[in-house]
């Protein structure tokens, strides 16, 4: 294991949509260096192409950041980029239940807003230590004293060493780092401990099949080891094991406080449930990751083809779909 847990920090952004949350993961890229000028370009986490056009954030990311702070210490950020929209909450408690703090971004023009707090309250009920950052204080109408007051108001945070910036200038980006490594605690862990590792996150690939990304709480994962879904019951061989940083990086193993993904040959979602805990087949955890929720619809439609004859193609497009997305499920 390259770092030791005191090296290692797993957090997350949680925001109002237009907040400016994805513009802030852009620019720790970009001031951490792993992103060339080639590859940045706005909201860089936001792979579909519906969160580029649209601005929001639907599925979690997650990029590994190597960082070296004023003093020359190297550290391992564990970014996971949350969707802001209330539509998108199961993934947002999927997301925080693979972090241990969360950066709170509120806009300094706007102030408190009802999705900030339906998301901070859940990052409270995972026991997160929470940062408040107050975006857009370039702007002219910014109010940040009055912001400051409205999140100790509405939520109860101190906003004594709340972080100033703005993430379209980059200004104090410097200090958000600064605040993530000194403040949020590092994970907890036994790397000697039977492996127990959390998905938090999963999707399709034509080529590899289901992609699970997940965090280690206990343990270590190496390269062709025999895994065991605990709530599936099902057990399957890493054929790949990888972490993202922010492209896909392969490695040989993944330990305790580490966040990653695996290829296993897994030919259905259904099969790598998010909240599913990971262990080893030959030295099982004793029991799986506590406290997960199910997937909750929140939006219902109903859909119909125009052509009785599309019916089929509509079938089989919702059954791709379902594919790529644990949140959803239709009934035909």
């Amino acid at each position: 294991m390259p770092y030791s847990l005191e090296n290692i920090r797993n957090f997350c952004i949680i925001a109002h949509i237009d907040h400016g949350k994805s513009t802030l993961a852009d620019r720790i890229l970009e001031y951490t260096g792993i992103l060339s000028a080639r590859e940045a370009r706005d909201q860089y986490l936001d792979k579909m192409d519906i969160e580029r056009e649209r601005g929001i954030t639907i599925k979690a990311q997650t990029v590994r950041i190597p960082y070296k702070d004023p003093s020359g210490r190297e550290y391992i950020l564990n970014l996971i980029d949350t969707p802001g929209h209330v539509d998108f909450g199961y993934e947002v408690s999927r997301s925080l239940a693979a972090c241990d703090g969360a950066l709170l971004v509120v806009d300094a023009t706007q102030g408190v807003e009802a999705q900030t707090l339906a998301n901070v309250y859940m990052a409270l009920d995972h026991n997160h230590e929470i940062i408040p950052i107050l975006n857009k204080i370039d702007l002219p109408s910014a109010d940040a004293d009055r912001v400051k007051q409205e999140i100790e108001d509405t939520i109860g945070l101190d906003c004594t060493d709340a972080v100033s910036i703005s993430a379209k200038t980059g200004l104090n980006i410097d200090k958000v780092l600064d605040a993530v490594i000194n403040r949020l605690p590092a994970p907890h862990g036994n790397i000697n401990a039977p492996l127990k590792a959390l998905i938090f996150d999963s999707w399709y690939d034509s080529y590899q099949g289901v992609v699970v990304l997940f965090r280690v709480i206990d343990g270590s994962l190496r390269l062709g080891d025999i895994i065991h879904l605990m709530e599936g019951d099902h057990d399957y061989e890493v054929v790949r094991l990888g972490v993202f940083s922010p492209n896909a990086i392969d490695v040989d193993m993944l330990s305790a406080g580490e966040v990653g993904f695996l290829c296993a040959n897994i030919k259905d979602l259904v099969h790598a449930r998010v909240g599913d805990t990971i262990t080893l087949r030959d030295r099982p955890a004793e029991s799986p990751v506590p406290g997960f929720k199910e997937a909750k619809p929140m939006v219902f439609c109903g859909l119909y083809p125009t052509e009785a004859a599309d019916y089929e193609h509509l079938k089989s497009a919702l059954e791709k779909l379902q594919l790529n997305d644990a949140a959803f499920s239709n009934d035909p």
